[in-house]
C-alpha cells in the first residue's frame, strides 16, 4: 500500500513542479523536499526502477516540450517561458539522479 501512496504522491509532487510557474521559491523547495522525501521511501525496493525510468522518459518528454513552448513563445511571455524551462530541467535532473541511485543498486546487486 505505501508504495501505491508513495507512487501517488510523486506524480502530484511532479505535477505541481512541472505544472506552475508561478510558485514561490520557497513552495518550489518545499515540493522538492517532499519529492526526494517519498523517492527515499522507494529507493530500497528494487521493484521501482522501472516506475523511476517512466517517470525519468515522461520528465524527458516535458523537458522537449517546455523547451518548444519557449522557442515559439510571444516575446511578452518569454521570460516566464524560460523559468518554465528552468524549473523542468531541474525536476528531471532530480529524477535522473533518483533513477540513477536505483540502477546503481540493481547492478551492483548480487544475484
Amino acid at each position: 500500500m505505501y508504495r501505491f501512496v508513495a507512487r501517488a504522491n510523486i506524480d502530484n509532487y511532479l505535477g505541481l513542479l512541472n505544472g506552475d510557474i508561478m510558485l514561490s521559491g520557497e513552495k518550489r523547495s518545499t515540493i522538492m523536499k517532499l519529492l526526494i522525501a517519498e523517492e527515499d521511501t522507494l529507493s530500497h525496493d528494487l521493484e521501482q526502477l522501472e516506475f523511476a525510468e517512466t517517470r525519468v522518459a515522461k520528465g524527458r518528454e516535458q523537458v522537449s516540450h517546455a523547451r518548444r513552448l519557449r522557442d515559439t513563445a510571444d516575446p511578452a511571455i518569454r521570460d516566464a517561458s524560460e523559468r518554465l524551462v528552468v524549473n523542468v530541467e531541474c525536476t528531471q535532473q532530480l529524477l535522473e539522479h533518483f533513477c540513477h541511485q536505483l540502477r546503481a543498486k540493481v547492478t551492483s546487486s548480487p544475484l
